[in-house]
This record gives C-alpha cells, sequence and structure tokens, in this order.
C-alpha cells in the first residue's frame, strides 16, 4: 500500500518513511527541501531512504496545488501523513509570511487532494505549542487552546480547526498529532539539544532561557514514529455525543498527544548533555523569549486508550544515541 509522507527529508518524515520501509510499505515521499536549516543535511537523509526501492521522491512545495493534484493523480494514495510545515518558534515572530505560505496555503492544497481522492486516512502534524498560555499541566486534548502566542502556534491551530471542517464537510477521517519536543539522531539544528551539544563539544556558551527555569516534555523520535504507526490503523470515528470534547467530533475528527509524560527540568537537561558528551557547559543565563513557554507536559490518556502505547524511552538513552550520532555525523 502507498503511504504519502510530506516533509520526507525532515527529522520527523525521514524517520516515519524508514519505519513504514522496514513495514513494507511503498513510500511517497514529498519535500520541498527549504533552507531553514542545512539542506546537505536533509540530502543525506534522502539518500538513506532512497536507497529503498519503496521509496519515491518528488520534490514539490505544498503551495503549488497543481503538482500536488498531479501527484494525486498519478498514485493511489489512501493514507495520507502531512509533516510538511515551516518549523520553529522563534523564526516565526521575524518570517510570519513563511508560515503562511508552508503551514496554511499548502495544508489545505493537501486537505483538497485528500477530498477529491477518496482519502482514508489524514495524519498531519499539530505541535504543543497551540497550548500557548494554558497553566493547568499536564496538558490535556480536553482543553480548550485559544490563547497560542507564537504564529507557529497560530497556524498550528488553525490547521487543526481546517482539518475539522474538512472531516465534517466532507467526511475525510483526521487526526491531528500534537508532537511534545522531539529530540534524536538526524535532528533539525535549529533544536536547542543540538545547538548545546554543537556548543558544548566546541567550548562556546549555551543560552539557557528563562534563567535555566524551564520543564521540556522531551520525547524520542522512535517514541514518535511508533506511536504514528500505532494510529495508522485507527482512523477517527464519528463521536455520537451530543457535546463530544474538543478532541473529538460528530465529524471522523480526532485530536491527540505525543509525548513522554514526564517534563524535565532544563538544568537537569544540560547535566545530561553534559555528562553524556564528558565536558562541562559554559552557560549564558537569559531571561523568557517571546513565543517561548515555561513548561510542556502531554497528558497521553486518550492515546494509551486509542493505541495501547505510550511513549517511555529514557533521556539518558535518547540522549546517548543523539549525542554517538551526532559525533559520527560531524566526524
Amino acid at each position: 500500500m502507498n503511504i504519502l509522507v510530506t516533509g520526507a527529508a525532515g527529522f520527523i518524515g525521514f524517520h516515519l518513511s524508514k519505519r513504514l520501509l522496514d513495514l513494507n510499505y511503498h513510500v511517497i515521499g514529498v519535500d520541498n527541501l527549504n533552507e531553514y536549516y542545512d539542506v546537505r543535511l536533509k540530502i543525506e537523509r534522502l539518500k538513506l531512504l532512497e536507497a529503498n526501492e519503496k521509496f519515491k521522491f518528488h520534490k514539490i512545495d505544498l503551495a503549488d496545488y497543481d503538482s500536488i493534484a498531479k501527484l494525486f493523480e498519478n498514485h493511489s494514495i489512501p493514507i495520507v501523513i502531512n509533516l510538511a510545515a515551516q518549523a520553529g518558534v522563534r523564526y516565526s515572530l521575524t518570517h510570519p509570511q513563511s508560515y503562511v505560505h508552508s503551514n496554511l496555503a499548502g495544508f489545505v492544497n493537501i486537505l483538497e487532494a485528500c477530498r477529491h481522492h477518496q482519502v482514508k486516512h489524514l495524519i498531519y502534524a499539530s505541535s504543543s505549542s497551540v497550548y500557548g498560555a494554558n497553566t493547568k499541566t499536564p496538558f490535556s486534548t480536553l482543553d480548550a487552546v485559544d490563547h497560542p502566542i507564537s504564529i507557529y502556534a497560530a497556524t498550528k491551530k488553525a490547521n487543526e480547526l481546517m482539518a475539522h471542517t474538512y472531516s465534517h464537510l466532507f467526511s475525510i477521517p483526521t487526526t491531528g498529532l500534537r508532537f511534545f519536543t522531539v529530540y534524536g539522531p538526524w535532528g533539525r539544528p535549529d533544536m536547542a539539544y543540538y545547538s548545546f551539544t554543537k556548543d558544548i563539544i566546541e567550548g562556546n556558551s549555551i543560552k539557557a532561557y528563562n534563567n535555566g527555569d524551564m520543564r521540556r516534555d522531551f520525547t524520542f523520535i522512535d517514541d514518535i514514529v511508533e506511536g504514528m504507526i500505532k494510529l495508522l490503523d485507527h482512523p477517527p470515528v464519528p463521536d455520537k455525543n451530543r457535546n463530544p470534547d474538543p478532541s473529538t467530533s460528530r465529524a471522523p475528527y480526532k485530536i491527540y498527544n505525543i509525548g513522554n509524560n514526564s517534563p524535565v527540568k532544563l538544568m537537569d537537561f544540560i547535566n545530561t548533555l553534559e555528562n553524556l558528551i564528558g565536558k562541562k557547559a559554559k552557560i549564558e543565563f537569559l531571561p523568557m523569549q517571546p513565543g517561548d513557554v515555561k513548561v510542556t507536559y502531554a497528558d497521553i490518556t486518550d492515546l494509551q486508550k486509542a493505541a495501547g502505547f505510550s511513549p517511555a524511552t529514557p533521556l539518558e538513552i535518547g540522549l546517548g544515541q543523539f549525542v554517538e550520532w551526532y559525533k559520527k555525523y560531524h566526524s
């Protein structure tokens, strides 16, 4: 069976595509290979995927509807996993148009293609950032998410609303996944764990925002991928309740958190990284940055019920794998 993975050259898209290929799926990969971070890393990921004959790559920008439509016309695509997006909270403060282009225009093109080609299940990436100014923890999909504090978060909230509309109007089963601080080998260089590793090894200072008083629900990439695999065969069905909770609907629509369900203090994270690298960090303490949140913490009750799955990779194991990959990749 064909599965379309958008953002296939990205961090999560690469790992998901690799796992799907291992499970004997045929993967149609799409990516625009933008220059938000080093394109060479994306190309290296693609080389590994293209070594498998069941993987076919198409360089397409999701905002180009004609190319997306042609792709769906030329291939039978029963399942779509949309991971392509302009990422980064701080970048959205200075480049909002990039988020409108990729996360809004691109996503509606995917929804339109799913509408016209009878896609059986659309899974798409949302983000823990949609919880924005919420203060109740752990963050639950039962909570309202009406106060995003970055353009990036606002576009992810919009994706959930757009998906619900298409589920309601055209009965497209859509599953949104709110990822919590994903890390691991082949990761994104703009993420803190990657830049921290680089700077500690090179003897540069690292930046600890909010004077280090931050907590993150770090989730290892293998756990993220396994959660998605578990949900492949669980397309949402309409909730017949008169007033469904915010994560579900009388349309075939569902939202899940995928997080480690165990937030880690930033300073504990840095200490773990120091021990794995074998070198102390030089730390520059700075105030909270616009768009940042102090804590992320996932309630994964509904994921456990639906898929019988809980992310469980300990930070020391996951970070250890990342540091080992980093040293090898960067020689």
